[in-house]
């Protein structure tokens, strides 16, 4: 990453995270996003968002800009004009809820055939602690010939979108950024200071960062869950859950949960 910032992004993996990422980075930098889905890409070009995350108006208004490009296999060596890497692939789940590094794994070799000397590589995938060090950075090391943190360095900074919130959008919410130097740290926590208005919070490490989001996700599923077996004993009682949770929420420490869908297909 330079000392002037003049970045140029290419961010990996154009979901309901990636998308509206390389779309507010292309406010500021060049930034090229690759999707290995060449119908995602098809319709992204066509100014066609199938997650709902970007309007169709804005998303043309970018990509017409000449700072927002999105490509599929067929142009992919463009992304090695990068030289800041943010890998947005999910983490699946398999039929025994272990955690699948699978499209991780592949964004990793992506990334290792193709960054240069003095690259960033930046994961915001939700995974356990360890994982950006142990798993993501050897890969690239082989991949690349490149030294870590000597050639090339990594952050970890977890998504937090909330997919279909419109009031709480990426730019709102408070970004925790991490880095394998604390120089690196500070570099990409200034990155996303430029994208985040709602401000960044540095932590003192990556494994740090990586557990953080671990116990978001499981402290919401846990309160939900908790609400929605409240909500079942007050359906039988006749009584308006919402309307209780009201009630309870004038109090100071209370945490305002609703009834919902628990878990998913994704640690995140």
């Amino acid at each position: 990453m330079t000392k002037n910032m003049k970045e140029k992004i290419a961010i990996i993996g154009l979901g309901y995270v990636g998308l509206p990422l390389a779309v507010e980075f292309s406010k500021y930098f060049s930034v090229i996003g690759y999707d290995k889905n060449n119908q995602r890409i098809n319709e992204l070009n066509n100014f066609k968002d199938s997650t709902g995350e970007i309007s169709r108006n804005k998303l043309k208004y970018y990509l017409t800009s000449n700072k927002l490009t999105l490509v599929s296999n067929d142009e992919i060596d463009l992304i090695q004009n990068a030289n800041t890497y943010i890998v947005t692939v999910p983490t699946p789940i398999d039929k025994e809820n272990k955690p699948d590094l699978r499209p991780l794994i592949s964004a990793s070799e992506t990334v290792g055939k193709y960054i240069n000397k003095n690259d960033t590589i930046i994961f915001e995938s939700t995974v356990y602690p360890g994982t950006t060090e142990e798993i993501c950075v050897p890969i690239i090391e082989k991949i690349s010939n490149l030294k870590f943190n000597k050639d090339f360095y990594v952050g970890y900074s977890p998504e937090r979108i909330n997919p279909g919130d419109k009031k709480r959008t990426i730019d709102k919410i408070i970004k925790v950024t991490s880095g394998s130097t604390p120089e690196i740290a500070k570099k990409i926590d200034a990155l996303y200071k430029k994208i985040i208005t709602a401000g960044t919070y540095l932590a003192p490490s990556i494994r740090i960062a990586e557990a953080a989001k671990v116990i978001e996700n499981a402290q919401r599923d846990i309160n939900i869950a908790f609400v929605n077996e409240l909500s079942q004993i007050f359906n039988l009682l006749n009584l308006d859950t919402l309307e209780i949770l009201k009630a309870a929420s004038t109090k100071w420490n209370f945490l305002d949960f609703k009834p919902g869908l628990v878990g998913g297909t994704a640690l995140g």
